[in-house]
């Protein structure tokens, strides 16, 4: 609920602070969670432009006597970056790099700055920032503070707090205090901690743990004499409870030049957690672990992932990552590593290469999304998520946790810094019933009696929020528990900063996101929702909000945030609007909110969340779903009924005479298209495609004129490749006869139906898909494999079909039997290579959104290679177009703004020699449309090469 004064206090901050200012629905919706357990609806969010603005809202705050949170990219996990008070979001202004000093390796920073901006500025001096979560490319320097964060990095180089130097901090009250070496250690604050401590420091000295990754609690260690009294440090953890950060000075580590990883196989990750000691005596960089469950989950979630075959045999893994001044040093003593380690009977395998290396480690870093969900639809948990123990208990640790798991009936898959004795861990528990969270209660405290029993800290990494703040006293004499109390008074009287967490928490078991009686949706869903459980309200609840959406660089997802940075416009963004709008309780228009609408208007329906986000979000067919319910039994927007049914239109225009289509085609750009464009709710900007004089199915191509040695394929015509690009089909049917296969055709158009999906269509797309299946049932029925061209149609084919038409069995045979013509070809890349004539080619590869997704790219870079192409895959994400989501109205900017990203700079920037290979019709039309060579498809390719 609002306080009575929101209004003024939204009025006030308004008019004292420069940056944007937020009470909205959406916003606070937006900001009500963060990567944990919790939920807490704000009062508002304010984005500050500087130092002063940050000032200014909290003088404000302070007037009203409301709560303030910092808050850096929302992806705490014990649940610290949500509360009932003012946000104040440093992501958007003050988020840069100061200052490097490389002669004293330190940097100076804003709260707001993301970590990888930090290394990529430290890196042309040899520098680094040593911590480094797996959230490294969106994690910021205040959240890392706040959090004290560690990452993979931390054997060699420690923790956050082992990295601060200086802060300058804003106080609830309006003190601006610096701290650091040098700065006078006088006045209230120093005075009352020097009392602190002085009166504390023998209990400090015996009760808190001897271990590198204890977070829990306040650094009252820092304190000490033999610490030196660094004040700085002591507030490093303090998760936005005592003050906000203005400016942080931190310590930069040398990065080795080269690096290499030593995988270490065991036969269960007990046996791996047994030997961290004995690894880290040989000085590596990082000691990571993963268990047999975390694979098992990437192979289910992901079916085209390869990364994992490169592990070594074994249920339990160590990384062992090592560094050098070259690659050959770094392998060596990777090498070394191994050797050493033979006497213990590990399996292993040494990888120097930076790509696999990056494959590898990705599947490290996306373990806390991949665990969330299980194939079926099952949930896990964050909550137990980061504990630590001394490395030498870390095996007999392991041993009992799972016991434990075990006694309360709970499942978990594990991952975790095991050479710093930390355990990631996510949990079935059943948030949703009484019982279950009385079990999820039961099994926090005994967790936490375990884990104080080996001698280890409740949090190793992530912070206790609320998560675990409540169990502290279990972990520290009543003392402590009382001077951290008098630690936070000292900084925040008035108990404003954050409230409820480390201190007087909140109940671990309150504001839980998931709750009992949670309303939901009861309208039985459009879609199949088959990974989870048949639920749309399920399906809302995937994100947790891992946050590997809100970055701008590397995967596909999210191309309209990258454009905007706004974030209603990440998947995370998005999905949370859902949420609540699925709950109701802030986001109250259901189906018809205006919030979720906005937010869902510039989503391209590109599916890159679903093979990027690690929980597997698939907001397109979230969109899906949104505009079949928004819509049902209404007018719709003109672009549904124009590009929507375009193959309908294209089937009526197929049937005219060439010359008729040629006349249509010189119309479509005067004033004729410019009345067609207005009706049909197209962009103004947008040229019309061409239509082919002749559709591929127009030939008398409909028979095959012989029968190949290496059997039949059915060709499925797309809609666009038959009226728009019907060479590309022609070349296919080349190489395809070429290598000895009988090419056949469907008796009729046949159409996957995806156009009527994505704008919620679903009625129409199912009697359009059913329609098709009848079609082709003879080939489907006699196991013809079906070769599709178009990647967007294909990855529909293989999926969507599946959530349009759940009980019929040949959609089931249809997505086991279609394979793209990448596919195909990969069987014959001997062949190929063979037949190739001998030319090198060089090629620039966009990668269609639904390819990425659904399809994966491996077979296409085996043709490539075969034919002799030297192939640069770009790492360009969406090309914008996305369907009819670049055509419609209101769309343009953010789609050109997508493309001009990577894409369309790279093709400018490309030797006239370098082909531009496109398999997507979107992806060819974004090209083409604006002004850059002329794309080319692989069957295009494949049958130059072989001079077809």
């Amino acid at each position: 609920m609002l306080p009575p004064d929101a209004a003024d206090l939204r009025a006030d901050l308004t008019r004292a602070v420069r940056g944007r200012v937020r009470f909205d629905t959406a916003s606070r919706a937006m900001y009500s969670a963060d990567a944990s357990n919790y939920r807490r609806v704000p009062i508002g969010v304010v984005a500050p432009v500087d130092a002063d603005d940050v000032e200014a809202a909290v003088s404000v705050c302070n007037t009203h006597k409301v709560p303030v949170l910092p808050r850096g990219a929302g992806t705490s996990i014990a649940g610290q970056a949500v509360n009932s008070g003012v946000v104040l979001d440093f992501t958007k202004h003050l988020n840069g790099v100061l200052e490097i000093d490389p002669e004293a390796r330190t940097a100076r920073v804003e709260p707001g700055l993301v970590l990888d901006a930090l290394r990529a500025a430290a890196r042309p001096h040899g520098l680094t920032f040593g911590p480094d979560p797996s959230t490294h490319n969106r994690c910021t320097l205040g959240g890392m503070i706040g959090n004290n964060a560690c990452g993979s990095h931390s054997v060699a180089w420690g923790k956050t707090v082992d990295n601060v130097h200086a802060l300058d901090v804003l106080t609830y009250r309006g003190e601006r205090i610096s701290l650091g070496p040098g700065t006078p250690a006088t006045g209230r604050v120093p005075d009352a901690l020097y009392s602190l401590a002085e009166r504390h420091g023998a209990q400090v000295r015996t009760s808190f743990p001897d271990l590198t990754r204890r977070v829990s609690g306040y650094n009252l260690d820092q304190l000490l004499p033999e610490n030196g009294f660094d004040l700085a440090r002591a507030l490093v953890g303090t998760e936005g409870t005592c003050v906000t950060v203005l400016e942080a000075t931190v310590g930069l580590v040398e990065s080795p030049p080269a690096r290499a990883l030593a995988v270490l196989g065991f036969p269960d990750a007990y046996q791996a957690a047994d030997h961290v000691t004995v690894v880290r005596e040989l000085g590596p960089l990082t000691i990571e672990g993963m268990d047999a469950g975390l694979i098992a989950a990437l192979r289910a979630s992901n079916p085209v992932e390869t990364a994992s075959r490169a592990l070594p045999d074994g249920s339990g893994w160590l990384y062992v990552e090592t560094g050098g001044a070259t690659r050959e040093e770094a392998e060596a003593a990777a090498h070394a590593v191994v050797t050493a380690m033979r006497p213990y009977g590990p399996t292993s395998v040494v990888v120097g290469d930076p790509a696999q290396m990056r494959a590898l480690w990705r599947i490290r870093e996306d373990g806390a999304g991949i665990l969330t969900r299980s194939p079926d639809g099952g949930e896990a948990w964050p909550g137990w998520e980061d504990t630590a123990v001394p490395p030498e208990r870390f095996g007999a640790y392991l041993r009992e946790f799972d016991a434990l798991m075990a006694g309360h009936g709970r499942k978990g898959a594990y991952y975790g810094h095991f050479g710093d004795g930390c355990l990631h861990v996510r949990i079935d528990f059943d948030l949703l019933t009484r019982a279950g969270i009385a079990n999820f209660r039961s099994f926090m405290e005994d967790a936490a009696d375990l884990v104080v029993a080996h001698g280890g800290s409740l949090s190793g990494e992530h912070g206790d929020g609320v998560a675990r703040a409540e169990l502290l006293p279990r972990m520290y004499p009543p003392e402590i528990i009382g001077a951290f109390e008098e630690f936070k008074g000292i900084w925040d009287p008035d108990d404003r900063m954050n409230p409820g967490r480390v201190v007087r928490p909140a109940k671990l078991d309150e504001d839980l996101r998931v709750f009992v009686g949670m309303p939901t949706l009861r309208d039985e869903p459009e879609l199949a929702f088959r990974h989870d459980r048949g639920s749309f309200t399920r399906a809302t609840r995937r994100c947790l909000g891992v946050g590997k959406c809100v970055t701008d660089h590397g995967g596909v997802m999210c191309p309209s945030y990258r454009a905007t940075g706004e974030e209603m416009h990440s998947t995370r963004g998005r999905a949370r609007l859902l949420f609540e709008m699925a709950n109701g309780q802030v986001v109250t228009g259901g189906w018809q909110s205006p919030e979720v609408a906005e937010a869902l208007d510039l989503c391209l329906s590109c599916k890159g969340c679903k093979r990027d986000c690690p929980v597997g979000v698939d907001m397109a067919a979230y969109k899906t779903e949104f505009l079949a319910k928004r819509y049902k039994g209404r007018r719709r927007p003109a672009s549904h009924y124009s590009m929507g049914a375009l193959p309908r239109w294209l089937k009526l225009v197929g049937k005219l005479p060439a010359r008729a289509i040629e006349a249509l085609n010189k119309a479509a750009n005067g004033p004729l298209g410019t009345a067609a464009k207005r009706a049909g709710g197209i962009a103004a900007e947008r040229e019309i495609p061409k239509l082919a004089s002749r559709r591929f199915t127009s030939h008398r191509f409909r028979k095959p004129t012989f029968t190949g040695e290496r059997g039949r394929v059915l060709l499925w015509p797309d809609t666009f490749t038959d009226h728009f690009d019907p060479g590309i089909a022609r070349d296919a049917v080349a190489v395809l006869s070429a290598l000895g296969y009988t090419v056949e055709l469907p008796p009729r158009s046949v159409c996957c139906g995806l156009t009527w999906t994505s704008t919620g269509q679903v009625d129409a797309a199912r009697r359009v898909l059913r329609r098709s299946l009848r079609t082709i049932e003879p080939w489907l029925a006699a196991g013809v494999p079906v070769v599709g061209l178009e990647p967007s149609c294909t990855a529909a084919l293989r999926s969507d079909g599946l959530e349009l038409l759940p009980d019929e069995p040949l959609a089931a045979a249809l997505a086991d039997g279609v394979r793209t013509f990448a596919e195909v070809l990969a069987d014959h890349t001997d062949e190929l290579r063979e037949r190739a004539d001998g030319a090198t080619r060089r090629a620039l590869v966009q990668v269609h959104c639904h390819q990425h997704a659904e399809l994966g790219t491996e077979d296409d870079r085996a043709v490539m290679a075969a034919l002799g192409v030297e192939a640069e895959v770009l790492d360009s994400g969406c090309c914008g177009l996305a369907g009819n989501f670049g055509f419609e109205k209101g769309h343009y900017d953010v789609s050109m703004a997508c493309a001009e990203r990577v894409l369309l700079p790279a093709v400018r920037a490309a030797d006239p020699d370098v082909a531009v290979l496109a398999d997507g019709f979107s992806c060819r039309t974004q090209l083409r449309q604006a002004g850059t060579r002329e794309p080319l498809h692989l069957a295009q390719l494949a049958a130059r090469t072989l001079g077809l």
